[in-house]
């Protein structure tokens, strides 16, 4: 289903530090989803209610399932997406979801840990087959967490979606690597880009929306970014030079 001429959505990038206590990082994210419109996609950095406290996985594994209700209530006429340390069977996971509505319309763990960040020694990694397009309100949205931005079998798999989103804890050592990978994913696709940095020290802090022309606008100071979205404009960039994305 293709989004009606009517349809009108905001993108929304957010940019803000991950503390040491949990709820505080939480009313911090329900303050900026709240300080914005009804029918916006809003993106979080990976991890950033707990960031990878490892010395407290467990706590914030359970933390999650707090955060979890509050993000439900507060997704009404709102597209919320962001990255959360969640056990299932037992088992650790870094899970990307997606709230819209009070209803969690996706979830899927992470299927690339990074292994310079240790990541494989706390949680396990989830399936490439679970990475899909999802369409949500008649947007089809594909997610990408972080270290996954690097793996050319997952680019395949967003193909033809109309926004991707980068939720990442990104190491400021490799910032160009973020920048040139996110801005090329919006080239490739001709889609739009919502990628969410952390603000902590280790991180780029390069939040961004990137058009489906590749232009790029960073949040700069911003812990909210905002940008229209056009269903319009991705039809004629796609029609313009024609890659045979539908």
């Amino acid at each position: 289903m293709m989004i009606s001429k009517e349809k009108s959505y905001t993108l929304c990038s957010l940019l803000f530090k991950t503390k040491a206590n949990y709820s505080t990082n939480l009313q911090t994210l329900l303050t900026l989803i709240t300080n914005t419109e009804k029918n916006t996609i809003i993106v979080a950095p990976e991890v950033s209610l707990t960031g990878f406290d490892y010395e407290n996985i467990e706590a914030a594994v359970a933390f999650s399932e707090v955060a979890t209700q509050a993000l439900l209530s507060a997704s009404q006429e709102k597209i919320i997406v962001l990255t959360m340390l969640e056990k299932v069977d037992g088992v650790i996971f870094n899970n990307a979801v997606i709230f819209y509505n009070g209803i969690l319309v996706y979830k899927r763990a992470k299927a690339r840990l990074f292994r310079l960040g240790n990541e494989h020694k706390y949680m396990s990694e989830g399936s490439d087959d679970d990475f899909r397009i999802i369409e949500v309100d008649g947007i089809k949205i594909a997610i990408f967490i972080c270290f996954e931005l690097r793996f050319k079998e997952l680019w395949q798999k967003s193909e033809g979606a109309d926004v991707i989103v980068a939720p990442s804890w990104w190491g400021k050592p490799r910032a160009e690597h973020f920048k040139s990978l996110t801005q090329t994913l919006a080239i490739m696709n001709q889609c739009y880009v919502i990628a969410s940095d952390s603000k902590n020290e280790d991180c780029t802090g390069m939040s961004s929306i990137i058009t489906p022309q590749g232009e790029v606008t960073f949040n700069g100071n911003k812990p909210c970014l905002e940008l229209e979205y056009s269903q319009k404009k991705i039809a004629l960039m796609r029609k313009y030079i024609n890659i045979g994305l539908e």
